[in-house]
């Protein structure tokens, strides 16, 4: 006999495989990379997305409802990235498809899956087929057309799986991107781990999937904080409560009363209920007080201490590293960066909060929103600076609802860096400061160097494996094995000469020497454009040259 109803307790267990069986699948979804340098974060965000919605919900939900909305909700506040976000919007359609549902059969499940078709392809302004999108709606479509009175919940899952696999066969055929690089699309393949690991659940296979592969995590530098140190950044504290009637009358507890107290002895305060759970986010000195003070509402189903100096150098777990609520204002600026130099010029500029990420290391909503609470002003202007942060960022502005959140689509950290430097708030009209930015932005260019990871063939450019390629968006320029005549080159492609200035941001693998170097070199060459030079620190990109 075969599965033929769902409850919550099996949906979550599920997902734990389907998590699983991402997980152990992390680097080979990475590598489906269409631009042939080290930049694949595509399995990394849909695992992280993933994981923040099994996090979310305990075995004990046996309400198949209310399963699927701590999943939803706890994978909207964890997308990372195009594919993330996407993926949970996945989700959130399925919920909305099982509101109210104690136990569905398979059909009503079907029925379900196909409210996150719905869902997911208006995540996007403009749906791109050949995507995760694609994939997943022909896998749905397709496993609901084969239903009949003795389908099994292992039967439709063999369904979906055979589309799947189809589907993501032809995206080369849909996606002319996917076909030059020889690959297939990645997110589409990152949903075939899940559903596999959900088929596995039913197969008993879910423990060998759990051994496979490592977590996306890194481990924490445990000589980050010796005996020697003074705990300067206090402890992130997080935690799940279960509102207790012995404890408390539900229906009169305040949770901005909670919030304010929070606040209060803390900050980077981030709190959420949920029927009678809280979810609660708070950076603290001093956990123990926390853990007492909210033990009287009710009892605590998880709870993670961490502390943040150690985290500080987890570059995966992301988030704004401001420790105090900044004073009052109309006007606030949220920005993502990676590398403590660019971090720290754009604080320069005016950023109340800089973000960790960007390419290969994503932040989640969680951790924007996390930054706007922080910020503390009536509206807040977001620079996402990466095209795979934008609609995270558009996520997380729709789930906070302290402030007005304007988010710019800088694409790259030169519009960011742009926009930011020449950004007026003295009108006082959101509407025109955001044109404004958005002008700026389409007068920057901005060209990348980085290693090259595979021998391909593109734009009329030859790329050898390990050379170094310099590039605009999704177009190279240039092919070098030395690293400062790529960067050179690149400026040369790009008629630098045009431009009144050139700023040049040296990533973290470039020697002193050699930016002392390139920099006389490009004011020898350009003698009309102001060229200045940043030790940026960031990873992947060798050298990121802003033109204005």
């Amino acid at each position: 006999m075969g599965t033929v109803s769902i409850d919550g307790i099996l949906y979550a267990e599920l997902l734990r495989g389907g998590a699983a069986r991402l997980r152990a699948n992390i680097k080979t979804i990475n590598d489906l990379n269409v631009f042939p340098i080290p930049d694949g974060d595509t399995g990394d965000n849909m695992f992280l997305t993933i994981d923040s919605g099994v996090s979310s919900t305990g075995t004990e939900t046996a309400h198949l409802g209310e399963a699927a909305a701590k999943v939803a909700q706890g994978m909207l506040l964890g997308a990372r990235g195009n594919s993330g976000v996407i993926l949970s919007r996945i989700f959130a359609g399925i919920a909305k498809g099982l509101s109210g549902v104690e136990k569905a059969d398979i059909a009503a499940f079907g029925k379900a899956l196909e409210s996150g078709i719905k869902e997911s392809y208006s995540a996007v302004s403009v749906p791109v087929e050949g995507t995760i999108l694609t994939v997943y709606k022909d896998g749905v479509v397709y496993a609901n057309s084969r239903l009949v009175a003795s389908s099994t919940l292992e039967s439709y899952l063999d369904d979906m799986l055979w589309e799947l696999n189809r589907s993501l066969e032809r995206t080369p055929d849909l996606l002319q991107v996917l076909k030059d690089a020889g690959v297939v699309d990645s997110g589409g393949a990152g949903f075939i781990c899940i559903a596999e690991g959900m088929k596995a659940t039913l197969t008993g296979e879910l423990g060998e999937l759990g051994q496979e592969g490592g977590s996306s995590r890194k481990n924490v530098d445990l000589n980050a904080f010796t005996e020697n140190s003074v705990l300067e950044f206090g402890y992130c504290t997080e935690f799940l409560l279960r509102l207790q009637k012995c404890k408390i009358d539900l229906d009169a507890f305040d949770l901005n009363e909670l919030i304010d107290w929070l606040n209060a002895n803390g900050d980077s305060v981030v709190a959420f209920r949920e029927g009678t759970i809280v979810k609660v986010h708070v950076h603290t000195k001093k956990p123990g007080d926390i853990f007492n003070h909210v033990q009287k509402y009710g009892e605590f189903l998880t709870m993670k201490i961490e502390n943040m100096t150690l985290q500080h150098n987890e570059t995966h777990k992301g988030g704004a590293k401001t420790k105090k609520k900044k004073p009052h204002k109309p006007f606030g600026v949220v920005s993502v960066a990676a590398g403590e130099g660019i971090k720290k010029t754009f604080v320069s500029l005016g950023c109340d909060a800089v973000v960790d990420g960007g390419q290969s290391m994503n932040p989640s909503a969680e951790d924007l929103i996390e930054a706007f609470g922080e910020v503390n002003a009536d509206t807040i202007f977001v620079f996402p600076n990466n095209s795979n942060i934008i609609l995270t960022a558009q996520q997380a502005a729709s789930l906070y609802d302290k402030a007005e959140v304007r988010v710019v689509p800088s694409k790259t950290i030169g519009e960011g860096y742009a926009a930011i430097s020449m950004l007026d708030t003295s009108s006082n009209d959101a509407d025109q400061i955001v044109a404004y930015a958005e002008e700026v932005i389409s007068g920057v260019v901005t060209g990348l160097v980085s290693q090259a990871v595979r021998d391909t063939e593109r734009d009329g450019v030859k790329v050898v494996k390990d050379d170094y390629i310099g590039f605009v968006d999704d177009r190279i320029y240039v092919d070098d094995p030395d690293r400062t005549q790529a960067a050179l080159g690149l400026a040369e492609a790009l008629k630098a000469s045009r431009y009144d200035i050139m700023l040049v941001i040296c990533g973290s693998d470039v020697p002193k020497e050699e930016a002392d170097a390139i920099r006389k070199t490009l004011r020898r060459q350009y003698r009309r454009t102001e060229v200045v030079m940043i030790d940026g620190g960031q990873p992947v990109y060798d050298y990121i040259i802003i033109l204005e």
